[in-house]
């Protein structure tokens, strides 16, 4: 009985793969993205960008990332494997919440390397909001320098890059300015956003995209 039970645990951590087998570092907190192309599992770093992180997770425990989409695969035009995805709420401003510091990477030491997730902004620092990007492969132009105050890197994905890399070579085209020709020309869907570790946090607002369903609050 005890051999068969060791079996079946040894299967189970196997298909959960290595980010559910081992507990997150001190410091670390894991949040899993199912998506309509697969699951992919994040690292957050709350000890080195803490303001990042709680506005991440604030989305997450209220669920403010269910049923939004990755819509944007930025691709390199000398190695077009190579870029970033974006996703989270887009102009959705029913899902937004209040803004946050801005957390330079030469402030907390996450520098935008490869399977780095950070947040998306506006031109001015501390506009950042419900969307976010993946790297695949290092984006130091990303990085914060002198007067350049970058982007706010605050975790690294740890499980399921291969799906990050599928929506990277999704057909594109459309958008404007900065984003001309990434647009997804289907986007792909984020399902859900759960913690692996901890107890979620809502905000307790309210949720207006929700109305419509009666269930705009809880």
């Amino acid at each position: 009985m005890l051999r068969l039970l060791v079996s079946v645990v040894a299967a189970f951590l196997f298909l959960a793969g290595p980010a559910a087998a081992q507990g997150a570092k001190p410091g670390i907190v894991r949040v899993r993205m199912t998506t309509s192309e697969g699951a992919i599992v994040l690292a957050l770093d709350t000890r080195r960008a803490p303001e990042t992180t709680r506005n991440f997770l604030a989305y997450v425990d209220d669920r403010r990332f269910d049923g939004t989409t990755f819509y944007r695969a930025a691709r390199r035009k000398s190695a077009p494997k190579l870029g970033f995805v974006q996703g989270g709420i887009s102009s959705d401003v029913r899902r937004l919440l209040p803004p946050f510091a801005h957390e330079r990477t030469d402030k907390t030491g996450i520098r935008h390397l490869d399977a780095t997730i950070s947040m998306a902004r506006h031109s001015r620092p501390g506009s950042a909001g419900g969307n976010f990007f993946i790297t695949v492969g290092p984006m130091p132009s990303m990085d914060a320098k002198g007067d350049y105050a970058g982007y706010a890197a605050f975790g690294r994905v740890i499980g399921g890059m291969e799906v990050v890399r599928r929506i990277l070579a999704k057909p594109t085209g459309g958008g404007s300015g900065a984003m001309r020709g990434q647009r997804i020309a289907k986007p792909v869907r984020i399902i859900s956003m759960r913690r692996i570790d901890g107890k979620a946090k809502p905000t307790g607002r309210v949720k207006p995209w929700k109305l419509d369903t009666g269930k705009a609050k809880g």
